[in-house]
């Protein structure tokens, strides 16, 4: 379906020099081809606004305007909701009136969608003008968070196998019955990869079902199956990760690879668990392109990227990075072994799971069961002539002390602990037990993160504080002069306001005076006050400066600094 010139709407807008007709020909030729429908392709180009279109087609073809924005989208008749057709003309069905079917449409003069609906539902079509960029949305919620359809989007769901392509198992292929929840649950999967998301929810209650992905790092509910579909959502979810469907009663753990297209494929961690209405299943993506985003994406400052390339440098010492799930420190990690990653450098890595794939890397997944322990695998490891050493997570003295033996024996290691603040992190190490001598000459980088979300470039607007209460937050006076902060405001580019994450740093060196506070036996406080007079910004200073530069609101800061 071409978008043409010869269009009475286009023919219309052109004689009321309300497009260039010259230039706006010249344009379709060229680019209209890319398009399905007339008001895609004026919208796209910005040859008008979808407001602006929406007032003149309805006035030149006198027909009634409807703005969508307070339509009530569960009066829709369901059963006239033809998926195909609806996204493939870009009209939808709003009611119903004996033989008479309202239908939105931007586009008044293209006919053809309107038999086609006519004849599909044997009723009379009354025609109503909406807003373009208003209709889309309808007609995403509708088909994003309706469990009867399908979808399609820009993949072909019947091409989405949990398996290597030329790997055939009889055991991932659904049953006839099954269908409708196989093309349901593809796609869940594949609206959570659009939209960006995390990790997936499916869970049970005992009187809802529902579904929820982690966009930006909060959770928004995105659909709400029929609770009698519970057990049939989960068994295949058991199935395409490869769990035991019999098993509900304990835990299981999985992941499914699944081919997007010949040459696109997404990882998936799942988790499955036990409750008193049925098993949840949380879904994590394993996105690979996040590993080799590269520093400079990141979101360090520049004195902190330094910190962090010089200590990448050093032949050996350990490299620490500290913060909660979530808050990106698998990708801090990753981004440097892929630096690091070079033929002249043998890099292991020990890693509870191992999240994503890296080409070059010798990556070893842990198996407690099997007594593949964090300890025995870097025991291993030093027995492999190592430059690099990754541990995913130093969760107890054993593996403390063998990582910081490797430290000090001329080798880099790099690892996490969970803990609130780069300075507490050294704390932590001396009340697992390890000595303060070791800790003070082997650990050279902590590195403390959070993820906070990102303004939305489009819609962001300035937030005007008073200065005393900018003070109040943590500002400095030098600071307040042109100081500009912004607020979320929420539009079609975005969700709440907010689109994408960046990262919030503490980057920390161990220097003489903090080893020696060390030695000492200092607290967490005293590190903290000396790491401040050698400028190095905390969690809560650095989420400063990110509200600072616009790339997030106060608001954001204060959540994730809990400051």
């Amino acid at each position: 379906m071409a978008v043409s010139a010869n269009s009475s709407l286009f023919k219309r807008l052109a004689q009321q020099g309300l497009i260039n007709n010259t230039s706006a020909t010249e344009l379709l030729g060229r680019k209209g081809g890319q398009y399905k429908t007339l008001p895609e392709f004026l919208l796209a180009e910005k040859l008008l606004s979808a407001r602006d279109l929406a007032e003149h087609a309805a006035a030149l073809t006198q027909h009634s305007r409807l703005d969508l924005s307070f339509f009530d989208a569960d009066t829709i008749p369901k059963e006239l909701l033809n998926e195909k057709l609806i996204r493939k003309y870009q009209i939808l069905p709003l009611s119903r009136a004996g033989r008479s079917l309202h239908i939105a449409v931007a586009d008044p003069t293209n006919l053809a969608p309107i038999e086609d609906f006519e004849f599909n539902s044997g009723l009379h079509a009354e025609l109503v003008v909406v807003q373009y960029d208003q209709l889309q949305q309808l007609i995403d919620k509708l088909f994003d968070n309706g469990f009867e359809q399908s979808g399609g989007g820009d993949w072909d769901l019947s091409s989405l196998q949990s398996e290597d392509e030329d790997e055939e198992d009889t055991a991932v292929q659904p049953d006839k019955d099954d269908q409708p929840i196989v093309a349901f649950i593809n796609k869940m999967l594949l609206d959570a990869i659009r939209k960006g998301a995390s990790d997936l929810h499916f869970e049970p209650y005992e009187k809802m079902y529902r579904i929820r992905f982690r966009i930006d790092g909060i959770l928004h509910e995105v659909a709400s199956p029929p609770i009698a579909l519970a057990n049939r959502l989960s068994a295949r979810l058991k199935v395409m990760s490869r769990l035991d469907i019999a098993e509900k009663r304990v835990p299981q753990d999985g992941r499914i690879k699944l081919k997007i297209s010949g040459k696109k494929s997404i990882d998936f961690r799942v988790s499955t668990l036990p409750t008193i209405w049925g098993e949840k299943v949380v879904m994590r993506i394993l996105d690979s392109d996040s590993a080799m985003l590269g520093i400079d994406i990141l979101g360090y400052e520049e004195a902190q990227k330094k910190l962090y390339m010089d200590a990448l440098a050093q032949p050996q010492g350990m490299i620490l990075v500290t913060g909660p799930t979530g808050s990106g420190k698998t990708v801090s990690l990753y981004t440097g072994l892929n630096i690091l990653n070079t033929e002249g450098c043998n890099i292991s890595t020990a890693e509870d799971p191992v999240e994503i794939n890296l080409p070059g890397i010798n990556q070893v997944q842990v198996n407690p069961r099997a007594g593949l322990t964090f300890p025995s695998a870097l025991k291993a490891f030093l027995r492999q002539d190592p430059d690099v050493i990754m541990v995913g997570e130093i969760r107890d003295l054993e593996t403390a002390e063998i990582a910081i033996k490797a430290a000090q024996t001329g080798h880099l290691v790099l690892s996490t602990l969970h803990t609130n603040s780069a300075p507490e992190t050294l704390t932590r190490l001396l009340n697992m037990g390890v000595p303060a001598y070791n800790v003070a000459s082997s650990v050279s980088l902590i590195i403390a993160q959070r993820l906070a979300r990102r303004l939305c470039n489009h819609c962001k607007a300035e937030e005007k504080l008073p200065d005393a209460e900018l003070l109040q937050q943590g500002f400095r006076p030098e600071q307040l002069p042109g100081l500009k902060l912004f607020k979320p405001v929420g539009c079609d580019h975005c969700t709440n306001g907010y689109k994408g994450r960046v990262g919030i740093y503490e980057v920390m060196p161990v220097s003489p005076k903090i080893a020696e506070i060390i030695m000492e036996g200092g607290t967490s406080l005293d590190i903290a006050a000396q790491a401040d007079k050698e400028a190095v910004n905390n969690l809560r200073q650095s989420g400063l400066i990110k509200a600072a530069s616009g790339l997030t609101s106060l608001a954001e800061v204060n959540r994730v600094t809990k400051g």
